[in-house]
């Protein structure tokens, strides 16, 4: 039904939303895939559609270290710019592994993931210079806006690596799907049948939601169609 990421991630966007994907995926087993419900977009008709690069997050307590016996001890940011640029199209940047007291995506980053066409930001974290996400437009998903700064706080030390956020993992090239009501990843190897299903559960929904219209039964409803 699609040929490329370039169709799939559209028609996600104008076909579905991430409960309908993730009632699939809970037939399929794939039972707990949704990210912490705290994790929202900075405003709320943002939807994310991409493929994750997930960024691993680490404490720091300075932007330099010099006795450190780790080469990023001395580099700020850690491999923060390094994760930024190798962002490809359709990807998402997801970052976690630190404790939420400092901003983990701000206006700048943006700025750059939109250069690269990137599909957005997930954040276990918070985000800053909401005015200007906001003006720019690209979907991001955070605890919430904090000014505080990164840079003598914190430091990317791995990406392109598995990670996982309350215990749900996240892979390269797993898919990312959010909306206000949640941001879910559904794993590589269940996409295509997840996403096939998810459309034609959407396409009963629309049936079911005409009929209760029409004054159905939400008894006789779920008898007729087995969804609700």
């Amino acid at each position: 039904m699609w040929k490329d990421d370039d169709e799939l991630f559209a028609l996600m966007r104008a076909r579905l939303f991430p409960a309908v994907v993730g009632d699939i995926l809970d037939t399929l087993g794939f039972m707990h895939q949704f990210l912490p419900p705290a994790i929202k977009p900075v405003e709320r008709s943002m939807v994310v559609a991409g493929r994750a690069m997930p960024v691993l997050e680490t404490h720091c307590f300075a932007r330099s270290e010099p006795e450190g016996k780790s080469p990023l001890s001395r580099q700020a940011f850690g491999l923060l710019f390094e994760a930024l640029d190798d962002l490809a199209p359709n990807e998402v940047y997801v970052a976690t592994g630190s404790a939420p007291e400092f901003a983990l995506w701000g206006g700048l980053m943006t700025t750059r993931a939109l250069h690269l066409k990137a599909a957005g930001a997930v954040l276990d974290g918070y985000s800053r210079d909401t005015a200007e996400v906001l003006e720019l437009g690209l979907p991001v998903f955070s605890l919430g806006g904090y000014a505080q700064d990164q840079g003598p706080r914190g430091k990317v030390v791995d990406y392109r690596v598995p990670v996982e956020i309350r215990g749900i993992r996240v892979r390269p090239g797993d898919i990312v799907f959010g909306d206000q009501d949640g941001v879910l990843i559904i794993p590589r190897e269940a996409e295509k049948e997840a996403i096939s299903l998810a459309l034609e559960k959407a396409d009963t929904e629309s049936s079911v939601r005409k009929a209760i219209k029409n004054g159905m039964s939400t008894v006789e409803a779920f008898k007729t169609f087995g969804v609700m």
